[in-house]
């Protein structure tokens, strides 16, 4: 018998300002176990659908499921309560800065769980373990280089061994070597720990390396979806355009704007 999904999203409407829409009629279904990467070019929706997964924001219309739970359904207190089966790894690890690695990812076990310090000690040892971080337990987050940030973070990010992570844009700042080992730590975590992950990223290769199906967005709407495989091979003009980073297509490149000769003539009128 199938298991029910993690996160079903059905005619998903939302707006931060009234007759100024930022996501229109969002469909998606996430199964357990799955990376399913949300990809786009910046400002599409791709980070305020993930903050309505996480409960951070409430739809206007439509359903959101996750973790069996309807979000609109649910009051302040389990709201909280339903993130604390989840993981969020930020943008950019957003680490306590006055803490050591090992107290920023002890911290969440101390205020959310009864564990005796020397349980919290010895789990808190080994989420750094998984990152391969264990002897950078002492370390400042400013004696951290990116990538080694990241990884505490991420390590900070699975201390309750959450059911569903959530990743937005784990790959910025990082140069190519921090790149590949997030990557694989992400794809590692997930089979070895049996998450769900939803990565929202713009980086083709390294997305594609490590999920197993994607949503892409474009102007608060899902345009495709599929495998790596199937998305490489899109005819579909957006999809293509993305993909393979070419400059021609139906992703502008000039803001709109009246011609160039009208501005020129307007500000020598006004000169």
């Amino acid at each position: 018998m199938s298991r029910p999904p993690i996160v079903e999203i059905e005619d998903l409407s939302f707006g931060y300002e009234p007759g100024r829409p930022v996501l229109h009629g969002i469909r998606l279904r996430i199964e357990p176990g799955t990376v399913v990467g949300v990809m786009g070019q910046s400002g599409c929706g791709k980070t305020t659908l993930l903050r309505i997964i996480a409960g951070w924001l409430k739809a206007q219309s439509g359903r959101a499921r996750v973790l069996g739970e309807t979000l609109g359904a649910l009051d302040e207190a389990r709201i909280f309560a339903l993130r604390r089966r989840m993981g969020m790894l930020f943008q950019f690890g957003a680490l306590f800065t006055d803490m050591s690695a090992y107290d920023n990812v002890a911290f969440q076990m101390h205020e959310h769980t009864d564990l005796p310090p020397e349980m919290i000690r010895d789990l808190a040892l080994l989420k750094l373990e998984a990152v391969g971080l264990r002897g950078a337990a002492h370390l400042m987050p400013a004696e951290l280089s990116g990538g080694m940030a990241r990884r505490v973070a991420l390590a900070r990010a699975i201390a309750l061994d959450p059911r569903l992570m959530l990743y937005d844009e784990p790959f910025t700042g990082l140069d190519p070597i921090s790149f590949g080992v997030i990557a694989r730590l992400i794809r590692r975590l997930n089979d070895s720990l049996g998450q769900t992950s939803i990565i929202v990223s713009h980086d083709v290769e390294e997305c594609f390396g490590i999920v197993d199906y994607v949503y892409m967005m474009s102007a608060g709407r899902i345009v495709a979806e599929g495998t790596p495989e199937s998305l490489r091979r899109s005819e579909h003009p957006f999809v293509h355009q993305f993909v393979h980073g070419e400059p021609d297509g139906p992703i502008p490149f000039h803001y709109p704007a009246p011609g160039y000769a009208a501005d020129l003539e307007a500000g020598a009128a006004g000169g």
